[in-house]
């Protein structure tokens, strides 16, 4: 009889482990969503802190109400499984959680600095009118752009913005400007500057001026700062991410919201103490690698 009780209660306590593992598992992430980017150095323990507070909330609920933990379980997975038929934060979100955490501690995350260099010029009549008139067609207050970038900021990770806040309305919008924007020629003879207003009205069709200036009149309108990189026959737009500290939450981001990108790098430019990325239609992911290191102007707007 005491054989028999004593296989009864070990089996119930392997039972009890192998549920409170399963209510770790996709607690873990939940809880993630809701803590900020803890970077210790070059690891990132945001997720690690999660799993410990998740170990201990089912740690406490095992001592203190254990009849509860294996419904509690129960409404976790069914949580997960709504959310994931109403695209909600579902399985897939949860996996992406657990893959970032090995990105961001083990996986390859260089950064590279790219040396912006400025060309010098013996023709600045023509080129302080381009200048101009790229600055020109940034126009941020019209409704039609300001209605576009705050409706496709939050169309895609806003389940993120407890974690990342505003970066992740800049991210939105990024992915739905690349994901969208088709390239078509100017005509040979003309060099023509289309607004973001008109690019957004033709469907998101035009060259590397058109994709610059529809970038950075967007970010502008939803509080981003942005500036534009003319080079030899291209021009593309940059973020500013702030200081070291704030260029390292915004990788933090990335990696996590387009990991499926399979990020090697992320390239940037510092200029006393700012950090710039690069949001070219050519990058498939915010931080791409920059088409060129030469520049005729640095547009600030």
């Amino acid at each position: 009889m005491n054989h028999a009780q004593d296989k009864y209660g070990h089996t119930r306590k392997v039972l009890l482990v192998l549920i409170s593992i399963l209510a770790v598992i996709p607690l873990a992430p939940l809880i993630n969503r809701y803590i900020p980017p803890l970077i210790l150095g070059d690891w990132n323990l945001d997720l690690t802190v999660s799993i410990i507070l998740a170990g201990a909330l089912t740690f406490l609920t095992l001592r203190l109400f254990r009849f509860l933990l294996l419904p509690a379980v129960g409404l976790l997975i069914l949580v997960l499984i709504y959310n994931q038929l109403t695209n909600g934060y579902g399985f897939g979100n949860m996996i992406r959680d657990y893959k970032t955490m090995v990105q961001n501690n083990w996986g390859k995350k260089e950064q590279k600095e790219i040396d912006l260099v400025l060309r010098p010029t013996f023709f600045d009549g023509p080129l302080t009118k381009t200048v101009k008139s790229l600055q020109s067609k940034v126009i941020a207050t019209d409704s039609v752009v300001r209605n576009y970038s705050v409706k496709h900021s939050l169309e895609s990770f806003d389940e993120y913005y407890p974690k990342y806040g505003s970066q992740v309305r800049i991210l939105s919008l990024f992915k739905h400007i690349n994901s969208n924007f088709k390239y078509v020629s100017d005509s040979e003879r003309d060099e023509y500057f289309a607004t973001a207003k008109e690019t957004i009205g033709n469907g998101l069709g035009g060259d590397c001026d058109d994709h610059t200036i529809l970038m950075v009149t967007c970010m502008k309108a939803i509080g981003a700062h942005c500036r534009m990189i003319l080079t030899d026959g291209h021009l593309y737009p940059e973020l500013l991410c702030g200081d070291e500290k704030q260029f390292e939450m915004m990788q933090q981001a990335v990696i996590h919201l387009f990991g499926n990108e399979a990020i090697d790098n992320m390239y940037y430019h510092e200029q006393n103490g700012q950090y710039w990325i690069n949001l070219d239609y050519t990058a498939r992911y915010p931080g791409g690698p920059y088409v060129s290191e030469t520049a005729y102007a640095i547009i600030n707007l």
